[in-house]
């Protein structure tokens, strides 16, 4: 198994908020309510036997303009970064961020 990049683009539904997604081979979270799931050992292999979701449990900023939303299987915890879109709902992500400095 390689743990390079694997571009797999696919379509899929939101398992925690219903929303249809449509994926460009980059898309690894829902873009409504910033929920991923628990699919890949490296990415883009589909080769994670957990197949847990996994919540958004913070945004980080990386740079002067990039964020990283922080995903937590419920699962098994395994914790996972991915880059935060344009396309994402920032509305989301701002409520992310203000739950984490209360």
């Amino acid at each position: 198994m390689s743990n390079a990049f694997q571009r797999t683009i696919e379509d899929f539904t939101c398992e925690h908020c219903g929303a249809a997604v449509s994926g460009n081979g980059y898309t690894n979270h829902c873009p409504e309510c910033l929920w991923s799931k628990h699919v890949d050992v490296y990415p883009g292999d589909r080769a994670a036997r957990c197949q847990g979701l996994m919540e958004p449990i913070e945004i980080v900023s990386q740079g002067s303009s990039n964020y990283i939303v922080l995903h937590r299987c419920v699962t098994c915890s395994y914790i996972k970064k991915n880059k935060l879109s344009r396309a994402d709902n920032m509305e989301v992500a701002i409520a992310i961020v203000r739950a984490n400095n209360n």
